[in-house]
């Protein structure tokens, strides 16, 4: 049995990052790039900001207690010919600007690899990815590291992501959601990135599968079975583990981001996922079906205890971790 209620719920009042939470997060990536787009000289280099990742794909969920959540930005910065043989300094110069701020200076932040990062005290922090369109027409983030350009195009992902969602009746978003939630919550697979359980899961939505079952993506736990059973099926028939290319088409591939003993848990770990949905969904008994699904998602599936105006994640309300008004920091919705 489906039960809608019990998805709408748990998503609301479980799984989905709180409006408060996440409309804090929003400000505060907003600040960060506001402080950089104040700096005289920083300024002039600077185009525009990009949320990316879990923020911008909708897919951001509450995290496992003592661990943080993030808003990733890219700040697409011009081209600078001077930097052409030594890119680093993209980087460096957005942490330039952080390092010396007299409200960021003081926070805990750095470089990584490909970002430079502010930590918040109340478990959160703020990634800032320099992003650059060349002359050549390539797009580029830079891998500090070894001081090369990396080829990207994230916000080609993001409208991918956003037509797939579309094509499952927005319920690919929340699809994703709750398979986050299996891995952080219930860890049920570690170790897999959400890009990577992002793109494996919107890859399955395909919109032939509508033309023989116009209901294959009508409701959330249909579009959970239906996407679960296709991606499980796939991986099924890949012992081994298969190039996951980035759907943008920028040229480049993620299997960096996992080992073959990651993917060979998560292939024997979402075979035993897909037969306990199928089990859940088909069983026809009330009390057994939620059982079933409780045994999946733990025991806060359950039924609302009230109506309440509006649901987390609905595009109507403009709820958390739904489609929220870009007006404020140009989020994706």
């Amino acid at each position: 049995m489906k039960h809608e209620d019990y998805f709408d719920n748990f998503l609301t009042n479980t799984v989905n990052l709180t409006r408060f939470r996440l409309e804090t997060l929003e400000g505060q990536a907003q600040s960060v790039y506001n402080a950089l787009k104040a700096d005289t000289d920083l300024s002039a280099r600077i185009v525009k900001m990009i949320p990316q990742g879990s923020w911008a794909h909708e897919t951001i969920i509450n995290p496992v207690n003592g661990t943080e959540v993030d808003a990733d930005f890219l700040v697409q910065m011009k081209e600078e010919p001077d930097w052409a043989g030594d890119p680093q300094q993209y980087i460096n110069a957005v942490y330039r600007v952080l390092h010396n701020h007299p409200k960021y200076g003081g926070m805990p932040h750095g470089r990584k690899c490909r970002c430079v990062y502010v930590n918040y005290a109340n478990a959160t922090h703020v990634d800032v990815v320099p992003y650059v369109l060349l002359s050549d027409g390539s797009k580029v983030i830079i891998n500090r590291d070894d001081n090369v350009f990396e080829n990207t195009d994230p916000e080609g992902f993001t409208t991918w992501m956003k037509e797939k969602d579309r094509t499952a009746k927005r319920n690919l978003r929340k699809v994703i959601r709750l398979m986050k939630y299996l891995r952080d919550h219930k860890g049920s697979f570690n170790r897999v990135r959400s890009i990577l359980l992002t793109t494996l899961l919107g890859e399955q939505v395909q919109s032939y599968k509508t033309l023989l079952d116009a209901g294959y993506y009508s409701d959330l736990p249909t579009t959970l079975l239906h996407v679960v059973t296709d991606l499980n099926d796939y991986l099924q028939a890949h012992p081994y583990k298969p190039t996951v290319a980035d759907p943008s088409g920028s040229g480049v591939t993620f299997d960096h981001r996992w080992t073959q003993e990651t993917y060979s848990n998560f292939r024997t770990r979402l075979n035993v996922i897909a037969a306990d949905l199928n089990d859940a969904y088909h069983e026809t008994d009330t009390d057994r079906s939620v059982e079933k699904w409780q045994a999946l998602f733990g025991d806060k599936f359950q039924p609302p205890k009230c109506a309440s105006g509006g649901k987390f994640g609905e595009e109507e309300t403009g709820g958390a971790a739904g489609g929220t008004s870009t007006g404020r920091t140009g989020r994706a919705g």
